[in-house]
């Protein structure tokens, strides 16, 4: 008897009328019509059943700190990081890790199950480390949480810079971060971007560096980033994220820049409600968009997610943890309106971020995790139009929320009675 049937299925790459088998925690069979005895047996109704969605790039060490000690009233990028400052030296481990808490059940109620975090090691007692080390530890039974040693000060700017992220990563960290933009001289960042990477090739850890996260055109530290990737046979394991100087370059240098990222086989995060919040700050009109160029990477073959970046912090007062949301904003700051371009926004938080992330298991295919999220939505463009209701979420089999669809009860002018349905509109 199978542990879990999941039949009458639409999945993202349109197949209708699917049956997904479950047995011990992952996919057993995927086929049209599967008629099996199971100890639970879920009727889609037609509706999506994606895999779980994956946030590539967050800071849940800020998360849900918004307005300590103070808003950030100028909304820029700068200015969340004076305010990240001030907040600092107030942190508490105990704090950090409810709030924490709090993030991730709601990332559970929306399907989102596998967050990459950053945690700033600018501090030398690594109070947010140890915090967000916990936290991993807490919630691995239902999210997979990967942390980046993030040098928010900057590696170099500071004393001690160096050795604090070293020691994160001797405490357990899984992944090299960096800020070679934030540093005090181009000439530091580019240094910044050789030192991390040999780190990192030789510890054996992925690199993701925050990267030219500027409407500077001549920030180009991912150019570093990708040739440092190729010298140290890094391929697969290194991304940058933002990246939104890219906005602003001249097409010249960036008909160059695409194929050298793509070869080195670093991928990019484009974090689109903060992107389009943070960049432009400094122009009155026209105004810049910022984000990068999310359609252009696609078609030079780069993997290209999305991130959420931030929920009620210092830079952004917003956000739910929805990934959907992401995909939303992201679609619309790119114009990726076409259908192709819409489902690409889809894959961008799920498929291509679990690629970020290097997550095993991953998909909808016989052997993969049983980890996936029933939607109200009859395909991936209805469900980012409606950021739609996340009715069943499961983790390797596992029920682990679930909701109730939406639906509405009226009488319509003209018949008789009250005519009751289900409704996505």
């Amino acid at each position: 008897m199978l542990d879990l049937l999941v039949t009458n299925a639409t999945l993202p790459d349109g197949r209708t009328g699917m049956s997904v088998a479950v047995q011990a925690g992952r996919i057993t069979e995927i086929t049209a019509g599967l008629a099996a005895p199971a100890q639970e047996t879920v009727d889609a109704a037609g509706y999506l059943l994606s895999p779980h969605f994956v946030d590539p790039h967050f800071h849940m060490d800020a998360t849900l700190s918004y307005g300590l000690p103070r808003v950030n009233e100028s909304g820029t990028l700068l200015e969340g990081i004076a305010v990240w400052g001030e907040l600092k030296p107030m942190l508490k481990a105990e704090a950090i890790i409810d709030r924490a808490l709090t993030y991730c059940d709601w990332a559970v109620a929306k399907g989102l199950l596998a967050i990459r975090t950053h945690v700033d090691t600018s501090d030398p007692s690594l109070l947010a480390v140890d915090a967000l080390l916990e936290v991993k530890e807490r919630v691995a039974p239902y999210i997979d949480l990967q942390l980046v040693a993030f040098p928010q000060d900057g590696v170099l700017r500071i004393k001690g810079g160096m050795d604090n992220l070293k020691r994160a990563l001797d405490r357990g960290v899984d992944i090299v971060g960096g800020i070679p933009h934030f540093e005090r001289t181009m000439a530091d960042g580019t240094a910044s971007v050789g030192l991390l990477c040999e780190l990192a090739a030789g510890r054996g850890l992925p690199v993701d560096m925050h990267c030219d996260e500027s409407d500077d055109p001549l920030s180009r530290h991912i150019e570093t980033l990708a040739f440092e990737a190729k010298r140290l046979g890094l391929q697969g394991r290194v991304t940058g994220s933002h990246c939104t100087s890219m906005h602003s370059m001249d097409n010249y240098y960036v008909s160059k820049l695409l194929p050298l990222v793509a070869e080195s086989g670093v991928s990019v995060i484009a974090n689109p409600l903060i992107n389009i919040i943070l960049q432009g700050r400094h122009d009155t009109y026209p105004r810049r968009r910022g984000m990068t160029r999310v359609p252009e990477l696609m078609a030079a073959g780069v993997n290209v997610a999305f991130g959420h970046d931030c929920v009620m912090d210092p830079w952004y007062g917003m956000g739910s943890g929805d990934m959907l949301e992401v995909a939303h904003m992201g679609l619309h700051v790119a114009q990726m309106t076409s259908q192709k371009g819409i489902r690409a926004c889809f894959d961008a938080v799920t498929v291509n971020a679990a690629k970020v992330m290097r997550l095993t298991g991953y998909g909808l295919e016989p052997g993969c995790d049983a980890s996936f999220v029933l939607l109200q939505a009859r395909d991936a463009v209805e469900a980012i139009r409606l950021r739609a209701n996340r009715l069943r979420v499961y983790k390797r089999g596992q029920l682990l929320a679930q909701s109730a669809a939406a639906s509405s009860a009226l009488s319509l002018p003209g018949r008789p009675g009250s005519t009751s349905f289900s409704t996505s509109l």
